[in-house]
This record gives C-alpha cells, sequence and structure tokens, in this order.
C-alpha cells in the first residue's frame, strides 16, 4: 500500500502501472527548444480555444527565458488544474489544434507538454508555490458536493481567497474523473492525487471522504442537503455523472459484461483485477471513453480488441485523433452495428449478436467480455433536492454565467451541468463559480 502525497493509500500491483506515459516530461533542454519556437502571437488563438484562457505566450516566454517558476504562476491563475490538463487535455482540438503554425503546414506549438513541464518542475522545487499569496480568512464557509475537477478547482480558488472550502466526496478515493476514469497513459491515479495534495496546500480545503450528500433523513457517514444549505455561506454541486448505462438486451446481466467507467475505475485502482484468459473484447460504443477503455485493454495485453458502433467512423463522437492512436495499437473498428443480446454458453460471454443497421440481417461478434461506453446516468435527483435549482430536459444543472442555479444560494459546474464535457470545462466552471461567490461574499 503506497501513500500518496495527499495521503490517500493507494495500493500497488494497480493494472494502470504496467501502462507506460504517452507523453512524458520534457528535459529541460527539450522544454527550452520547444519555447523558443514560439513566436508569441499578440491575438493568439492559442488563448481563445482553452477553456480556461490560459495565458499562453506569455507562460511559454517565461519557460523560454527559463523562468519556470514565472510560467506556472501564470498557467495557475487561470487554471488551478493545470497540471493535470497539461497531461488530460485533447490539445489536438483546442490550444494546439489553433496554433498558427498548422496554417503555414509546420508542426505546432507542443502547449500542452510545454504547461506540463511548467506546472511538475515548478511545484517539486515549490510545493508551497501559491499557498503565501492566499488572502486573509474572510470567516465564510462553502460546501462542495462531489470531489471531481470542478469542486476541486472551485475549493482552490475559495481558498485562495480567504475563505474555508469543504468538500464532501462519498467515495473512499477523491479525484473524481481524474483520480478513478482518466486512461492511465494520460494520467495515473497517484497523480492525480497528488494534484489533490497540492490543492489542500493552498490552505483551508479539508475534504471528507466516504460522506454521502443526501436528500432526505442522514444516516452515519451522510449529512442532508438541509444542513449544508444552513450551515454553509454557499454551496457548490460538483456531481459529475452517475453509473454507466446499460443496453436493456438479453444476456447483458452477468458476469463478463461490464461499465466502461466502472471497469476503468477498477484498472486504476483496483488490484485484484485480472485480465487473464480474455482474448478478444467488444467495447460498445464510439465516444472518447470506448476509445479509452479500448486502447487501455489492447495495451494491458489483450489480443483482439474492437469496438461496436452502431453509424460510420465519420460519425462517431470520439475524437479522431484518439481514434488514430487506438487503431495503431490494434483496436478495430466494427461500423454499423447495433447490439441486440449478449449470447452467453451458461454463464459465460462467448458473443454479441448485433444487427446490422442498414438492413441485412444480424450475426454474431465472437468475444469473451463485453464493455458498454454508451453514457452514464445523471444525478438529478440529488441536484433537485436544492430548493431553487433546476434542471433542463436532459436532466443536466441550469446555470448562469457565474454558474449560479436557480437557488442563489447554490452554484453547480462540470459534468453535471455540460452532461459531460473536458477536465478544462470543469477547472472554468469551478474557476468561475468561487470568483461569483467570492464578489457575493464582498471580496470581488
Amino acid at each position: 500500500m503506497g501513500e500518496t502525497k495527499a495521503g490517500y493509500p493507494l495500493p500497488a500491483g494497480r493494472l494502470e502501472e504496467a501502462l507506460k506515459d504517452k507523453k512524458p516530461l520534457y528535459t529541460r533542454g527539450e522544454a527550452l527548444t520547444e519555447a523558443n519556437r514560439c513566436i508569441y502571437c499578440v491575438d493568439a488563438p492559442c488563448v481563445k480555444a482553452c477553456p480556461t484562457g490560459i495565458d499562453i505566450p506569455t507562460f511559454i516566454h517565461k519557460i523560454a527565458t527559463d523562468n519556470v517558476r514565472g510560467a506556472a504562476r501564470t498557467i495557475f491563475e487561470d487554471n488551478l488544474l493545470g497540471y493535470s490538463c497539461a497531461r488530460v487535455c485533447p490539445v489536438e482540438v483546442l490550444c494546439v489544434g489553433d496554433c498558427v503554425y498548422n496554417g503555414w503546414g509546420r508542426e505546432p506549438i507542443q502547449i500542452g507538454r510545454l504547461q506540463r513541464y511548467a506546472t511538475e518542475t515548478a511545484l517539486a522545487r515549490d510545493p508551497a508555490l501559491l499557498s503565501r499569496t492566499r488572502k486573509p480568512k474572510s470567516g465564510r464557509r462553502v460546501a462542495l458536493v462531489g470531489a471531481g475537477p470542478a469542486s476541486l478547482a472551485a475549493a482552490g480558488h475559495l481558498a485562495l481567497d480567504g475563505h474555508h472550502a469543504v468538500i464532501f466526496e462519498r467515495k473512499s478515493i477523491p479525484g473524481g474523473l481524474n483520480a478513478l476514469g482518466i486512461a492511465p497513459y494520460k494520467l495515473q491515479a497517484d497523480d492525480a492525487l497528488d494534484e489533490i495534495a497540492f490543492i489542500e496546500a493552498l490552505g483551508d480545503v479539508e475534504i471528507r471522504t466516504g460522506t454521502s450528500v443526501v436528500a432526505g433523513e442522514p444516516k452515519a457517514g451522510e449529512v442532508g442537503v438541509g444542513s449544508l444549505l444552513a450551515d454553509y455561506d454557499a454551496v457548490f454541486l460538483g456531481l459529475g455523472l452517475g453509473a454507466d448505462n446499460f443496453l436493456g438486451v438479453p444476456g447483458e446481466d452477468g458476469p463478463g459484461v461490464y461499465g466502461a467507467t466502472a471497469l476503468i475505475e477498477r484498472i486504476k485502482v483496483d488490484p485484484s483485477l485480472s485480465l487473464a484468459g480474455l482474448s478478444r473484447v467488444a467495447i460498445v460504443g464510439g465516444g472518447n471513453t470506448a476509445i479509452d477503455v479500448a486502447r487501455e485493454l489492447a495495451l494491458l495485453g489483450v489480443p483482439d480488441v474492437f469496438m461496436v458502433y452502431r453509424k460510420g467512423a465519420a460519425a462517431m463522437p470520439g475524437y479522431a485523433h484518439e481514434m488514430d492512436g487506438a487503431r495503431r495499437e490494434g483496436v478495430r473498428l466494427v461500423e454499423h452495428r447495433q447490439p441486440t443480446e449478449v449470447v452467453r454458453d451458461g454463464e459465460r460471454v462467448v458473443g454479441l449478436r448485433v444487427a446490422r443497421t442498414n438492413g441485412e440481417g444480424d450475426e454474431v461478434l465472437t468475444c469473451d467480455a463485453v464493455v458498454l461506453a454508451i453514457g452514464q446516468a445523471r444525478l438529478t435527483a440529488l441536484a433537485a433536492a436544492f430548493e431553487g435549482v433546476k434542471l433542463d430536459e436532459r436532466g443536466r444543472v441550469l446555470v448562469d454565467d457565474d454558474c449560479r442555479t436557480g437557488n442563489p444560494k447554490v452554484f453547480a459546474g462540470g459534468d453535471c451541468v455540460n452532461g459531460g464535457k473536458e477536465v478544462v470545462n470543469a477547472a472554468q466552471h469551478g474557476k468561475l463559480a468561487a470568483r461569483a461567490m467570492g464578489r457575493m461574499f464582498g471580496r470581488g
């Protein structure tokens, strides 16, 4: 059992430990060379493409002059989760994708890797990089529900503003998507927990794991919605998403069928998980979660991993560059197929029956496990339990531009608001909410 910087134990022998970092940390020489390629655009399109609005040319210029501390501070000013975002952001469709070099037929600046170099290097030298700049205590207390990226970003900004942030997390390991759902070849659980240590070190951030927030009368290990509204000056809902959706087809109940996010979580933190004996796995879905879990299984040695998608490749919601990576790692795509049954021999999965969506009949695709990556449930009941909080027709929490709900005391952000986007979007919501709370508390 290993201890992370944040003090949360992670067991050894987790499958994610076998996966190598796809974009390892730059050396100083590599970072200086790459930073000096940047032309420091005045009206930089990369900044406009960043959901948190990081001043990218400025932080890159500081790296080029070997001012790593200054580069990190520039990043953290707009994104306190700049370390994890550097590793998990789809930069190919955000900042890097909008680099002016793309239009000139030249290799774009590797902004994500430079951001990782700045944040990781600076924090290794000075873990208290930002904590000495926080404002005097205000006496204000904010409750945050869920310890995912949105709540962590909000808590960090609140702490720097002098407010006390208390995060309630039902699981034993905090971090939400970053710790439990990100592909391990991008970010492993111990790295995500080290970032939490950085947030906690900002001061006045308290994380209560193993504590569920409930709409009804609380029991041991629970806290009620009413007490949060009564005991805190503001509440932030960083609920994330719920359990994996299932197809509702015959044969899917039983061993050998997994929800994608549940399986990824086990790969990241459960050393008892074994993939021994699996030779052919079907992944149902065409989004980024489907691609991630397919790549993970292929990299972990499953000989044949194939994705089953009801439409063609061009209609897949997952990023094209991620699918290209999956293909390089041996993942196959079976297009225009809709699953209708998980075929079993007794308890054992032996195939997936699919209908051809072009009307050419059905077939059985041989496999010994099925992973469902077709979306997740909304945690609508808990959100709606807060008086004045409204939901849209898709179960997403409705907020204004400051991430404030219909209850002026309640804010929300992350996946429960946008339906499931990137970590960087959650970080931006947390920042916006914290700053709006600051104005409400008279520190705007």
